[in-house]
C-alpha cells in the first residue's frame, strides 16, 4: 500500500502550551508470506494448477509494465478443483474490490502484488473466472466509469450545512474537466471545517458508485467511487476504526489502489521461486 498522498496535518509554527493528543496510527503492516499448501491435493491437480502458474510467469516476464493487453487467463474452463488449487497456490493479498453490476465481480489482489482474481456472477452463476497480471484490471475503471455521471443534479442544502455546498462546486468543476492523465485533484476533507451534515448532504449528493475497495496494506483504507465521474472518496482508518484521513480524489482510480511497477517486478521473482519450490516438494 502506497503512503498517504497528502499530509493529514500542515506544517506551522504554533506552539502548543498543553501535551499534543494524536489519534491512534495503524499498528499492523502487512509483509509477504508465501501461501499455504495442502498435503492431500490430488497430484493431477496440482500438476494443472502448477502449469497455470507457469503460463502466467511467462506472460508476465514478456509483458512490459503498464502496455495495453496485460497478461490475463481465463480460468472457467478448467474443473473447479483446478480453479480451486489456484486460488490456493496464489493466496489473498492487500486488496479486494466488489464491483456491482451485470455481472457483479469479485477482484481479489494475491499476495503476489499485481497479479488479480477475477470473478464474475450472476444470477444463474460464475460467467466469469480470470487470473490477471497488471496494475489494476481495467474493468475496475471501465465499469466506475459507466456509473459515472459528468453532472449532478444538485439540491439544496438543508440547513446545518456549511462548506459542503463550495466543496462540491469545485468537485463537479474539476469532473467536468477531467481527461485520462490528468493529475488527480484531491480535496482533503480532514482539515476542512466539516459538520456531520455536511458529509451527510456531500456523500447524500455525490451518490454511490459501482466500485468498492479495501487495502489492507497499513490499517485500512476503504476507497469507493461515486456518482460522479472519475470522483473517489477516499478513507484511511486507524487500529480502532477511526478515520484519520477522508480525501475526495478526481482521478481515474486513487493512487493507493494499483500495484506498483517495482511490487511487479518483486512479484515476478517471488512467483518464479514459488513454482521453483513447488515443483522441488513434489520431487522429494
Amino acid at each position: 500500500m502506497k503512503p498517504f498522498p497528502i499530509a493529514v496535518v500542515g506544517a506551522g509554527s504554533h506552539v502548543e502550551e498543553e501535551a499534543l493528543t494524536y489519534l491512534d496510527m495503524p499498528k499492523d503492516m502487512s509483509t509477504f508470506a508465501p501461501p499455504t499448501v495442502a498435503d492431500d491435493a490430488d497430484p493431477a491437480v496440482r500438476t494443472a494448477a502448477y502449469g497455470v502458474l507457469e503460463r502466467l510467469l511467462g506472460a508476465m516476464q514478456a509483458w512490459t509494465f503498464g502496455d495495453a493487453d496485460a497478461p490475463r487467463i481465463d480460468l472457467l474452463p478448467l474443473a473447479p478443483a483446478v480453479r480451486s488449487a489456484i486460488n490456493e497456490l496464489l493466496g489473498e493479498g492487500e486488496v479486494s474490490l466488489i464491483i456491482d453490476g451485470a455481472p457483479r465481480l469479485r477482484i481479489q489482489e494475491t499476495v503476489f502484488a499485481g497479479i488479480w482474481r477475477i470473478v464474475g456472477t450472476a444470477d444463474d452463476g460464475v460467467l466469469q473466472d480470470a487470473v490477471c497480471a497488471c496494475a489494476l484490471p481495467a474493468e475496475v475503471i471501465e465499469r466506475a466509469r459507466q456509473a459515472g455521471q459528468r453532472a449532478l443534479a444538485v439540491e439544496p442544502p438543508p440547513e446545518g450545512v456549511m462548506n459542503a455546498p463550495a466543496v462540491l462546486t469545485e468537485l463537479i468543476e474539476r469532473a467536468g474537466q477531467y481527461r485520462d492523465g490528468d493529475e488527480a485533484h484531491i480535496v482533503n476533507l480532514t482539515l476542512l471545517p466539516m459538520s456531520p451534515a455536511d458529509h451527510a448532504y456531500l456523500g447524500a449528493a455525490l451518490g454511490a458508485g459501482s466500485v468498492t475497495v479495501l487495502s489492507r496494506g497499513y490499517g485500512n483504507c476503504r476507497v469507493t467511487s461515486t456518482g460522479l465521474a472519475n470522483t473517489w472518496w477516499v478513507q484511511y482508518f486507524n487500529s480502532v476504526d477511526t478515520v484519520i484521513l477522508s480525501t475526495i480524489e478526481v482521478t481515474d482510480v486513487p493512487d493507493v489502489v494499483p500495484a506498483a511497477a517495482d511490487d511487479f517486478a518483486d512479484s515476478i521473482e517471488r512467483l518464479a521461486e514459488w513454482i521453483e519450490t513447488l515443483r522441488s516438494w513434489d520431487a522429494s
